[in-house]
């Protein structure tokens, strides 16, 4: 199939925003549901299911880490479309063996399944930058934060609201939407890699650390990568001891977390869908990404010293506003690489976003408990991780001014 035309991108956009929302949205209804189902499935108190949650997450984490660089290799060799479509079936047979898993091992059975067909997010990535040129390129990268905040805002709510009614029922029904798409996709995706791009599957550039030294070939592209997997680490600040900050701090309920949480996707929405578009081409991508990452640092910051509850919705507005930083910083390393190789780079870059998967919320659940815990901490400070996050966001920042003027040099 040839390279999408201009009356054909829409639908491959829509499609690409679909696929993100949908592998977001399947880890959001996971999220209200999986301990009460662990406890069921394998009569554990809740400490012991918190326990097997995190070794679920690092079965995903890491088979994401293994086969995003396949992946990204795969669709540099055959095209985008097919590698899409196949994921999605994947996502498909992951959530229908959630649903009716008889025991923990199938969970983990559907984790891994998941984590091998969520690298697929390589090729989404793959596909825009295929598709995108110019400033359009960082402005549609936002397409996949807004599918995200969107995903995530409708997972919870699924995972939630359908828990009530039963426990498989929210596992049933993201399986339903992601064949659904896959058929969708069938019928309207284009194929985005024309075949004189294409290049041979390589096993040696296909291993994730293959992926990663292929990627520090490049001097401009090793800095800005660098960059890039510090913001990710600093945002599980947030993705993971949000809630627990809430309730330690300001003894919030579930519901006034969930209303936090409804309000931050809306923003994302809104930031990464609609004003990114403005934002970028006027400043550029070099001022969005050093804005942003200091909207980031400003956001935790202010998180980290909060002092009243109704704060947190005013701390989150400069911190969603970071997220310009993301699309931009994404474009600016995908325009230092040729077509035919673009597949491998956001490959490598997933494997490292899964290696920031495993390390972040460590590092920064660690902290907080350390930092809430009077027994092995003389000092009381909940907001420590957010702290942290804003340091390692400065850092970023940086590291990436530093690398702006760097010279590309091609692979061998």
């Amino acid at each position: 199939m040839d390279e999408p035309n201009g009356h054909k991108r829409p639908a491959a956009l829509s499609f690409i925003f679909i696929t993100v929302l949908i592998d977001t949205l399947g880890l959001g209804v996971i999220i209200p549901v999986l301990p009460k189902l662990l406890e069921k499935l394998g009569n554990f108190d809740i400490s012991m299911a918190s326990q097997i949650n995190g070794y679920l997450t690092f079965a995903y984490a890491f088979m994401q880490f293994v086969f995003s660089s396949v992946l990204g290799n795969l669709s540099d060799r055959f095209g985008r479309r097919p590698v899409l479509l196949i994921s999605m079936v994947g996502f498909g047979i992951d959530y229908a063996l959630m649903a009716f898993a008889p025991t923990v091992f199938w969970l983990f059975v559907g984790r891994i399944i998941a984590g091998i067909a969520g690298a697929s997010s390589t090729t989404a990535t793959a596909y825009i930058a295929d598709i995108s040129t110019g400033d359009k390129r960082a402005a549609n990268f936002g397409i996949i934060g807004a599918a995200t905040g969107l995903g995530f805002i409708l997972g919870i709510g699924l995972g939630g609201y359908l828990g009530e009614v039963g426990l498989r029922i929210p596992f049933m029904a993201a399986a339903g939407l992601a064949l659904l798409n896959a058929a969708y996709g069938y019928f309207v995706l284009p194929e985005s890699l024309a075949v004189e791009n294409r290049r041979p599957f390589d096993w040696s550039r296909a291993n994730p650390i293959g992926a990663l030294k292929r990627l520090a070939m490049y001097p401009a592209i090793a800095g800005l990568i660098s960059a890039f997997s510090l913001v990710y680490i600093a945002s599980k600040a947030v993705e993971t001891v949000l809630a627990f900050f809430l309730v330690e701090k300001f003894k919030w309920s579930m519901s006034s977390i969930s209303s936090l949480g409804i309000f931050i996707g809306v923003l994302l929405i809104a930031i990464q869908g609609g004003l990114i578009r403005i934002i970028i081409p006027k400043l550029g991508q070099e001022k969005s990404i050093v804005v942003g990452l200091m909207f980031y640092a400003i956001g935790l910051t202010l998180i980290a010293f909060a002092s009243q509850g109704w704060m947190m919705y005013l701390y989150m507005i400069p911190y969603c506003l970071g997220g310009i930083s993301g699309p931009a910083l994404q474009g600016l390393i995908t325009s230092k690489v040729e077509p035919n190789e673009q597949g491998e780079l956001q490959g490598g870059l997933n494997s490292l976003l899964s290696i920031t998967t495993v390390i972040g919320p460590l590092l920064m659940s660690s902290l907080f408990a350390h930092f809430t815990n009077t027994k092995t901490s003389s000092i009381y400070f909940p907001g420590a991780p957010y702290l942290l996050g804003a340091i390692l966001m400065l850092i970023s920042t940086i590291i990436a001014i530093r690398n702006f003027k760097r010279p590309v040099v091609a692979a061998q």
